[in-house]
């Protein structure tokens, strides 16, 4: 038997001021589509903002629907519109904010869930280039990630089939 071990390095910013101007207006395009979220059941809304290579930025939010699982995640929102309506245009970063109706002042940065980092892990080998992803919870405390594999350490993509 062997152990592999696998570490991560992230970024942590206490606050916006210190994230990059392209950084800054990613987060605040993905608290403006949070805002615009669908999420009449959870009351989790969830915003996320893409930076394309052409400097477009493409926003996507949660939309819940009664029959689960019928609705999507705001990063796959986003992901899919942009891969729709921008074909073969590099996603450079994505950021992603969210925010509950039920626990004010959530402390921590709010990552992915699992399919939707299967999604970006897609979009990364599609476009052969590393995605950046800033989260943010309520509070303003901001992690950085400089690719997709940080969050999902032995990925599945085309390379495997």
């Amino acid at each position: 038997m062997k152990i592999i071990h696998h570490t991560n390095d992230f970024e942590e910013y206490e606050n916006l001021d210190e994230l990059s101007l392209a950084d800054k207006q990613l987060i605040e395009e993905a608290k403006l589509a949070a805002n615009d979220a669908y999420a009449p059941y959870s009351k989790f809304h969830v915003g996320a903002a893409l930076l394309l290579e052409n400097g477009t930025i493409v926003r996507g939010n949660n939309q819940e629907n009664a029959a689960y699982p019928s609705g999507l995640c705001a990063e796959r929102v986003a992901l899919f519109s942009a891969g729709a309506n921008y074909a073969g245009i590099k996603i450079l970063a994505i950021a992603i904010h969210a925010y509950s109706e039920n626990f004010k002042n959530h402390p921590q940065a709010v990552g992915p869930c699992g399919a939707c980092r299967q999604v970006m892990a897609e979009y990364e080998h599609r476009y052969h280039g590393k995605l950046r992803l800033i989260m943010q919870g309520e509070k303003e405390k901001y992690i950085v990630s400089h690719n997709v594999n940080q969050l999902l350490p032995f990925m599945f993509n085309a390379d495997n089939l």
